[in-house]
């Protein structure tokens, strides 16, 4: 009996975590989760995430705790890097963001944008933090 009342909580916190996660994308943000997995770099760790984008929409001020590769892959993606001009990107295009670089992206278009941002990260640390 002990173990189903385990495993019930168990349940609960991850669709509570979950339900979470979801409730904290911006509005007309979709972040899908491709993988997570060790590298052979002792202590890092590779996240790749598909970002879709609504026309408009865009993804607060945050960084990461390691580099960025983001790769448009349908429509328009604006990025700004705090102390940087903007940069627009189309599908096809790429764009290293640093280590720790405050940055944000955005759809300026009024079709749907998509992007694939690959993370290698410190193992353990959150993916992304947002800015204050």
């Amino acid at each position: 009996m002990k173990a189903r009342i385990f495993a019930a909580a168990i349940l609960a916190a991850g669709s509570l975590a979950v339900h979470t996660a979801q409730a904290q994308q911006p509005a007309g943000i979709k972040r899908t989760d491709a993988i997570k997995a060790d590298l052979g770099i002792q202590g890092r760790e590779v996240v790749q995430v598909r970002v879709d984008f609504a026309p408009g929409a865009s993804f607060p001020r945050h960084a990461h705790p390691g580099e960025e590769v983001a790769y448009v892959l349908e429509g328009v993606v604006e990025y700004t890097i705090d102390g940087k001009p903007p940069v627009t990107l189309k599908a096809g295009d790429a764009l290293l963001i640093p280590a720790g670089a405050v940055h944000t992206a955005r759809n300026p278009g009024s079709v749907h944008a998509a992007e694939l941002a690959t993370y290698i990260i410190e193992k353990g640390k959150p993916a992304l933090t947002l800015a204050k």
